[in-house]
């Protein structure tokens, strides 16, 4: 595990060296394989911020093998390190079928930590992807109102609501990129505003929300409703937009 991770800090990677050491003595033989994806392989992690995402390839994964996890996940959920996804190596392609967004970003943009690269020969069928990239926009239209209401259409919640919206976003632009035959761009803001040429829409709020995101700006109360008014208003023409485009 000498493995060097660019953008990434050290002593994160430190970190998930000893997470990897700690997978492996829990799962022994049955361990297959451990992946790194998300914003830690993208070079956008936020140390202290953004979450580790991992993904584990098991022989198998009935309730004993899935215990075996229970003491890693105490200890590294403390670091920010998710419940991983668990799959064996037959699921990958059957997976992909239902989610084919997800794990098209996965192949795209992943380094593994440990075992042989299950991704090697993977490939996504891009009419399963046309579908989830509409349905994950409009589900995150939905899910913001939603929420927003839960928290009582506060600036308080829309201040929590828009970075959550616009993390899980990304990764379906990035779907549409692929469907639109355009560069898959890694990083969000460049991403963002390839779409706006492309698709030939304002997409600022969108910008606007990665950089409250990142915490390079921080809105004053009476600019967060009209922020949020705009970034709802964006991701609702980009999301017709790109129905427009796809199903053409």
């Amino acid at each position: 595990m000498q493995w060097v991770i660019d953008g990434l800090p050290e002593g994160t990677q430190k970190l998930l060296r000893a997470y990897v050491e700690h997978v492996a003595k829990a799962f022994g033989d049955q361990l297959e394989t451990v992946i790194l994806y998300g914003s830690a392989v993208r070079g956008d992690f936020l140390p202290g911020r953004s979450n580790l995402n991992v993904l584990l390839f098991v022989s198998s994964y009935d309730v004993a093998v899935l215990k075996r996890y229970a003491p890693v996940h105490k200890k590294w959920s403390k670091e920010l390190v998710v419940a991983p996804l668990f799959l064996t190596k037959d699921d990958l392609q059957a997976s992909a079928v239902v989610f084919p967004l997800e794990y098209q970003d996965i192949h795209d943009c992943h380094r593994v930590l440990w075992g042989q690269d299950p991704f090697v020969g993977f490939t996504v069928d891009q009419r399963h992807l046309a579908g989830e990239v509409i349905r994950s926009l409009r589900g995150n239209l939905l899910r913001l109102r939603q929420r927003l209401v839960e928290g009582g259409s506060t600036e308080e919640a829309m201040l929590i609501v828009l970075p959550l919206s616009i993390t899980a976003v990304l990764p379906v632009l990035r779907g549409a990129q692929r469907l639109l035959d355009r560069p898959v761009l890694l990083q969000g803001e460049t991403l963002v505003k390839d779409l706006e040429s492309s698709l030939e829409l304002n997409l600022s709020a969108l910008r606007e929300a990665l950089l409250l995101k990142r915490g390079h700006i921080s809105p004053g109360q009476q600019e967060v409703p009209r922020l949020m008014d705009r970034y709802m208003d964006g991701l609702a023409r980009l999301t017709v937009a790109l129905e427009r485009r796809i199903g053409s």
